[in-house]
């Protein structure tokens, strides 16, 4: 899943992006709003993390006029000000989330997690994918018109690769947005849904769901949305 940090200190940003990575997200930063807003208009993130008080651009100014560009990631910003009225006026602009500085990176990462489980505003519900259509509504899988049946777990699995197509899952962020860390990280779970999966859809050869070795698995682009 990939990140966008819009923050000019560079202590925070650094600290942000070196403990995110750790955490398997892919990181994009900028220093001053007039980038962060042009990032977030001509680039996809499943999150945007943007500070207040930015050189050239403040951050209620970046989060309003990528709204009006039709951005919908969600958007988590960061302020000194822990005014109710500030608040308002911060969430007002377009923000979905506000965290007061200074904050603790565990909390951090629970509203990541939280924010990165919501919808989309506008989202497709039926994709397809190769020969698959998936219908996120309805939770119904097809292959050449034929319905597929899935387990719970196993449509929240391959939903959230199709969700993230042409990038790395973490097996980390499997854990936590599939099974909300309720797995023993040693264990071969994962890997036992992605194989019932791919048998299922008809991918043997791994052609569709890829392992990627060390970090994760992911669909191959050849296999866009369409």
């Amino acid at each position: 899943m990939k990140i966008l940090i819009i923050e000019d200190n560079i202590s925070v940003r650094n600290v942000l992006r070196i403990g995110l990575e750790a955490e398997g997200y892919i990181i994009d930063d900028v220093s001053d709003g007039d980038r962060g807003s042009y990032f977030a208009r001509i680039n996809k993130y499943n999150l945007i993390i943007l500070d207040n008080v930015l050189p050239k651009k403040m951050g209620n100014q970046v989060c309003r006029e990528i709204r009006n560009a039709g951005v919908t990631t969600p958007v988590l910003l960061l302020s000194a000000k822990s005014d109710v009225n500030s608040k308002i006026e911060l969430l007002e602009t377009g923000a979905d989330d506000y965290m007061i500085k200074p904050f603790s990176f565990e909390e951090l990462k629970s509203r990541i997690k939280a924010l990165c489980r919501r919808p989309e505003a506008i989202k497709n519900k039926v994709v397809k994918v190769g020969n698959l259509e998936i219908n996120s509504e309805s939770c119904e899988i097809r292959k050449n018109n034929k319905r597929i049946y899935l387990t719970r777990k196993e449509f929240s699995l391959l939903n959230l690769l199709i969700e993230n197509i042409g990038q790395v899952v973490s097996r980390g962020m499997i854990m936590e947005l599939v099974w909300e860390s309720n797995i023993n990280p040693f264990s071969n779970t994962i890997e036992a849904h992605i194989r019932n999966i791919r048998t299922k859809i008809g991918d043997p050869q791994k052609k569709i769901i890829q392992n990627i070795p060390g970090r994760g698995y992911k669909i191959n682009n050849f296999f866009r949305k369409k």
